[in-house]
């Protein structure tokens, strides 16, 4: 039976005085009253919760401290800035992947025609969707082509600009010409239903970034497809049955070997766990992954 709400709003001093009362240590009340003042009690209180030993009276274990909590959502935050550079950089090269085989391969205006789709009726969901993208973009090369040419919509490698890495996911899923599917995936080094499976679970991951929710020891409610055969480093780095970042993490380290193989994102999330010294395992990390092939620094 559900029963009326009755907690009165708090003070951040009361804030403050609450977690020293239930045995957080605050060297430095001010400093811990201005963090509350810009980060929600509710949402650090995410960040303390592993400190906790009697989560039903909100009782810290001794020795907890407020900068111990605070030095965890920092990580949390460069953790999630630095998930968000390598989607970015992912969806920038899957747009690019997607215009140049459906242009190549059935035409500059392929992604309006039914037939190349599983299911039409998902194709008209998803074309009324990118049709919505389009209008209310202001970029001056969508305005040129709306303005100049006939049909429907622009041609498929510049609406492919204004996709999101959701809308990417769901045109490819619905992709019907095992061909060009394929051609996508390879560029990726996975077949093309690891692929697609990616792009569905990587479109959540990037959501959860974007919208600044904790990243560090979430669980996903879609997992991605893991690889059986090759490459076997791929295969041996994920963690079987994880709904944890980890495998997220593995993913985007193997991405971004294949889209930029110069950049060093592998080697600064490594020092991003070092630097702030946060316990791995919340996030799926098993024991010894150092040592696996799939985290060792490529050398030219």
């Amino acid at each position: 039976m559900k029963i009326p709400f009755g907690k009165p709003a708090t003070t951040h001093a009361q804030q403050v005085a609450l977690l020293q009362r239930r045995g957080m240590m605050i060297d430095d009340p001010a400093e811990a009253e201005a963090c509350l003042r810009h980060l929600n009690y509710y949402r650090l209180a995410a960040y303390w919760l592993p400190f906790e030993q009697d989560h039903t009276n909100h009782i810290f274990r001794p020795g907890s401290r407020f900068a111990d909590v605070m030095n965890l959502y920092a990580f949390d935050r460069a953790l999630r800035l630095h998930v968000l550079d390598a989607i970015e950089r992912l969806e920038v090269s899957m747009r690019s992947q997607w215009a140049y085989q459906l242009a190549h391969r059935y035409g500059p205006h392929a992604h309006l025609d039914v037939a190349l789709a599983f299911k039409p009726h998902l194709w008209r969901l998803n074309l009324d969707k990118l049709a919505e993208e389009v209008g209310r973009s202001d970029e001056v090369f969508i305005k040129h082509l709306k303005a100049t040419y006939a049909e429907p919509l622009p041609p498929v490698w510049a609406v492919c600009e204004v996709m999101t890495l959701g809308l990417l996911s769901r045109w490819y899923n619905n992709l019907k010409p095992m061909p060009a599917r394929r051609a996508i995936a390879m560029e990726y080094g996975v077949d093309e239903k690891v692929w697609e499976s990616w792009l569905r679970h990587l479109s959540l991951v990037r959501n959860t970034c974007a919208h600044h929710c904790r990243l560090w020891n979430r669980e996903f409610t879609i997992t991605p497809v893991l690889p059986r055969n090759k490459p076997a480093a791929l295969r041996d780095g994920f963690q079987h049955g994880s709904r944890k970042l980890y495998n997220s993490l593995v993913i985007l380290t193997h991405c971004m070997r294949r889209i930029s193989p110069k950049q060093s994102w592998c080697a600064d999330l490594k020092k991003l766990i070092t630097q702030y010294a946060v316990p791995v395992q919340a996030m799926g990390f098993p024991h010894g992954w150092e040592r696996m092939e799939i985290w060792r620094e490529i050398t030219a």
